[in-house]
């Protein structure tokens, strides 16, 4: 079992991070991929010592939405940071996560999108696959992807809660789609009706701990143990069973991430 995405290197497991790692692998997981900023000499650190706990440990590195605006003016350098933060980490498996929010703004959105480019440029000249954040940002994201891909693009939309027309675009892209804690909140109906579209052989599940922890944990900080309340969520909504489900979605994970 994997968590194909989560933040192990965030302030929420500094303090407890140990236990955080044995309760995972008690809970039969066998990988976890690390959400790491790129730049971030903290994080980088957190992420070493999570690897040094938990040998399946491997990360992905990127500028989030979030950061781009450290970038405003000078875009391309963020490829040039994610890149040298790619050449320290011999476990890093992708480059993430990157993409659009426009749901804060916390950078204009010229430059998130002109950041978005540059990492996906650079995630292709190394051959690595990205791991993509949009919320309400679709229709751009998709375009972008369309436009920056080349015919040919490895990834993923992390901690899915998009549209239908969101999950058919990337899927026609060759795109993996993942889920989330989310699915087992009360009020996500519609996102439940979306899970048996995407092919067994391009699912992924996770956590995005240590935020939004599945029901019946929610209110707490999440971790990846719990990404096995998301596989049972799935399993479930799929009609299928929950081993069965988990060996194609470790294969997923292995074949995008190589890890």
């Amino acid at each position: 079992m994997i968590d194909s995405h989560c933040h192990l290197a965030d302030d929420a497991f500094a303090d407890d991070l140990s236990a955080v790692i044995e309760r995972a692998r008690a809970a039969g997981l066998t990988h976890a991929l690390c959400i790491v900023s790129a730049g971030d000499e903290v994080e980088s650190e957190r992420a070493s010592i999570a690897r040094t706990l938990w040998s399946g440990v491997r990360t992905a590195v990127g500028v989030h939405p979030h950061q781009a605006g450290r970038f405003e003016g000078h875009e391309e350098d963020a490829a040039s940071v994610v890149r040298a933060a790619l050449a320290q980490d011999p476990y890093a498996r992708g480059v993430g996560e990157i993409g659009l929010d426009y749901h804060y703004d916390f950078a204009a959105r010229p430059t998130q999108q002109l950041v978005f480019r540059a990492q996906i440029k650079a995630a292709r000249e190394l051959d690595l696959p990205i791991i993509i954040h949009t919320r309400e940002a679709e229709r751009d994201t998709i375009a972008i992807l369309k436009e920056e891909s080349g015919g040919a693009i490895r990834g993923v939309l992390h901690c899915f809660t998009g549209s239908r027309w969101l999950a058919e675009e990337a899927l026609t892209l060759g795109l993996h789609v993942s889920f989330a804690g989310i699915l087992t909140f009360a009020k996500a109906a519609e996102l439940r009706e979306l899970v048996p579209i995407v092919p067994d052989t391009r699912l992924l599940c996770e956590t995005d701990s240590p935020y939004l922890a599945p029901t019946p944990f929610r209110g707490k900080r999440n971790e990846p143990a719990w990404v096995v309340r998301v596989l049972e969520t799935l399993a479930e909504l799929r009609g299928t069973n929950a081993n069965e489900l988990q060996a194609s979605i470790d294969a997923n994970f292995a074949d995008l991430f190589r890890p």
